[in-house]
């Protein structure tokens, strides 16, 4: 799978051609132009030729660019995929609701795939979904997942066993999980609370409703200072402790071993992710 950055999955109205236009110019990682849930039954048709002519039209520098298609077992899903195929600055395809095996999306369209855990089918089906081919990353639906078990929003945003359970399965095939959205654009602690809980559990990102979490998402998912100068110091100790034959030494009071050297380079090749030029647009 390709590599992508994607600390800041931003979703925007494929409706409405303004904010289309103000997304290509932020600083989120990935955009997700939405033909779903933000637009009417009425304006389908219209906000998928919106969002052909402004993919292919508009400056996205190295965003990645997503567009959640319609559930792919309706019509306006199946439309969105015949007619989106064609479209070379579509990177990815996110996939709502999704309950089975991909493959043939992906086979179809020939676009990286992100599937949305939604439903109870969908969770029980995650090791089948994250296992297709072109599927490159999962991210999960709070609201929809609790009215597919018939509980609270509130519970399900924050549920530990459904989180963890997406990341195992993510993380167990070398793909990325992105967490769910947070709706309370007034609480922005709340926002941050919850983006350093999920990558505490092992996200790579988060996706959002509002530009105004973007820089938020950005600094939660990127190493910080701190962190990098401990990776620095461990890689070096461990390197000259391995050169004498020791497989485990003190830092700070605080045991090192094998495992806290990998955990040390992943941060690093983190880090350079987020500066260097790893992440790249287009096919």
């Amino acid at each position: 799978m390709l590599s992508v950055l994607r600390r800041s999955q931003l979703y925007v109205p494929g409706n409405n051609e303004k904010m289309i236009m103000k997304a290509s110019s932020l600083d989120c990682d990935s955009v997700i132009l939405d033909l779903e849930d933000a637009v009417p039954s009425a304006q389908k048709e219209r906000a998928r030729s919106l969002v052909r002519k402004m993919t292919s039209e508009l400056d996205w520098g190295k965003k990645e660019v997503c567009v959640r298609t319609n559930s792919v077992a309706t019509r306006w899903g199946k439309a969105d995929l015949d007619q989106l195929r064609p479209v070379d600055r579509l990177d990815s395809l996110v996939i709502p609701k999704a309950e089975e095996d991909l493959t043939r999306v992906y086979k179809q369209t020939g676009k990286r795939l992100i599937p949305i855990i939604e439903t109870a089918e969908g969770l029980e089906e995650i090791g089948t979904i994250v296992c297709s081919r072109g599927v490159d990353a999962v991210s999960f639906g709070a609201a929809d997942f609790a009215f597919s078990v018939a509980g609270s929003v509130d519970s399900y945003l924050e549920n530990p066993y459904v989180k963890t359970r997406i990341v195992v399965a993510a993380r167990s095939v070398g793909i990325e999980p992105i967490d769910n959205v947070f709706f309370d654009l007034k609480d922005r602690e709340g926002f941050r609370r919850q983006a350093l809980h999920a990558r505490a559990l092992g996200f790579s990102g988060k996706q959002l409703i509002h530009p105004s979490q973007v820089s938020v998402a950005n600094e939660v998912f990127s190493p910080k200072p701190s962190e990098l100068r401990w990776a620095r110091g461990v890689i070096k100790q461990y390197e000259r402790a391995k050169g004498r034959a020791e497989g485990a030494f003190s830092l700070d009071g605080k045991l090192i071993d094998a495992v806290h050297y990998k955990i040390a380079k992943r941060l690093l090749k983190g880090s350079d992710r987020t500066s260097g030029n790893e992440h790249e647009g287009g096919r």
